[in-house]
């Protein structure tokens, strides 16, 4: 699979599209909730699961991010949280890449402070059993083509942040909109779009029936956030891969190949050991939590640490490629814009920062 998707990546890149069936073919594979035991997933390790990710996100991030959205964010969160009827309804069908998600918790006006969301649920004025909710999610990952969204919302009978199924299929005209969102810098081979709710009619039963609060949303984006960090070091082993190639092949001053000079060599190293370190980070948490061990920090140091090294040597392995590198040819280019958008969601640097900085000190430093 790899192989094919890489056929189609460029013209894809170029044109902002997405094509849903890949995430079909993933579900052929088992790729997709793979950690999930029953419902037609794979029930593998942790580990394993990370290490696919690694493998997709060598392709592109934008592929690896539609699978994690699917996987981790939409199934991991319907496993953890749902009711029986909830997963007995979604989990096969997704598994199978045949219903596909998208996962609501980014607003126009708050990022970084979901706490902070204004979507909101009410009872529904006038059909018994349901719920209506309004407000509206952005920077949303497969929302134009999801058929079931999870949107997190405060529920205003409690104040509390509460998890929605929201069929698309079962939305009146008008109540639901996923316009995407065009003309990104990065992950352009992948969907991004928006989720506009206008009095979107939910019924009582596909609300999450126990978790409240930011730990449902955040237990979805830890699992996320794992899948990143080992993603990373994927694109980062392309990157230093189109490099290498690039270095011997290019001949500069004497006919030498670039490879043959101490800095292009240094620039390999350097990028060669995060690689190789932020890997075996990665599986290391990964064993910890297969072992029902790893602590949340744990994921945020990793995430934090291989996304900001995978970026510092993917933009100093671009300049091995000197002007070259604006062509989108050699590939390097992309994977630096996508690399930025990757270090920035499910938790900025800075913000997994403070999570690192409050376990240390024991001090909230994020208000």
């Amino acid at each position: 699979m790899p192989e094919r998707v890489a056929n189609i990546l460029t013209e894809a890149y170029r044109a902002e599209i997405y094509d849903k069936k890949i995430l079909e073919e993933m579900g052929e594979l088992g790729l997709l909730g793979a950690t999930i035991n029953g419902y037609g997933c794979a029930g593998a390790s942790n580990v394993a699961s990370g290490l696919i990710t690694k493998a997709v996100e060598r392709v592109d991030s934008g592929y690896r991010s539609g699978m994690s959205v699917q996987s981790s964010l939409v199934m991991g969160g319907i496993d953890e949280f749902g009711t029986q009827e909830q997963k007995d309804k979604f989990l096969p069908m997704m598994a199978k890449g045949k219903m596909l998600g998208a996962f609501g918790l980014t607003e126009p006006n708050h990022g970084s402070d979901p706490g902070s969301m204004e979507t909101l649920a009410k009872p529904h004025p006038t059909k018994k059993g349901y719920l209506s909710i309004s407000g509206a999610k952005t920077w949303i990952t497969n929302s134009p083509i999801a058929d079931v969204l999870l949107v997190w919302a405060k529920y205003q009978e409690t104040g509390k942040i509460r998890g929605f199924l929201i069929e698309r299929k079962d939305c009146p005209p008008g109540t639901l909109e996923t316009p995407p969102i065009k003309n990104k810098n990065g992950l352009r081979a992948s969907l991004t779009g928006m989720i506009q709710l206008d009095e979107c009619p939910v019924p009582e039963a596909n609300m999450f029936p126990d978790v409240e609060g930011l730990r449902g949303p955040f237990t979805c984006l830890n699992s996320a956030r794992f899948g990143i960090a080992f993603g990373m070091t994927g694109a980062l082993e392309d990157c230093i891969a189109r490099t290498r190639t690039y270095a011997l092949e290019r001949k500069q001053f004497k006919g030498n190949p670039l490879a043959k000079y101490q800095l292009v060599q240094k620039k390999l190293a350097d990028a060669v050991t995060d690689a190789a370190m932020g890997t075996l980070a990665a599986i290391q948490v990964g064993r910890l939590k297969d072992e029902g061990k790893a602590a949340p920090e744990m994921i945020s140091m990793i995430k934090r640490e291989n996304c900001d090294r995978a970026l510092r040597n993917a933009r100093i392995l671009q300049e091995v490629f000197g002007g070259n590198a604006v062509s989108d040819e050699y590939g390097i280019g992309r994977h630096v814009a996508n690399l930025f958008v990757t270090a920035t969601y499910e938790g900025t640097s800075d913000i997994h920062s403070l999570i690192l900085g409050r376990a240390i000190t024991g001090i909230q430093a994020f208000v």
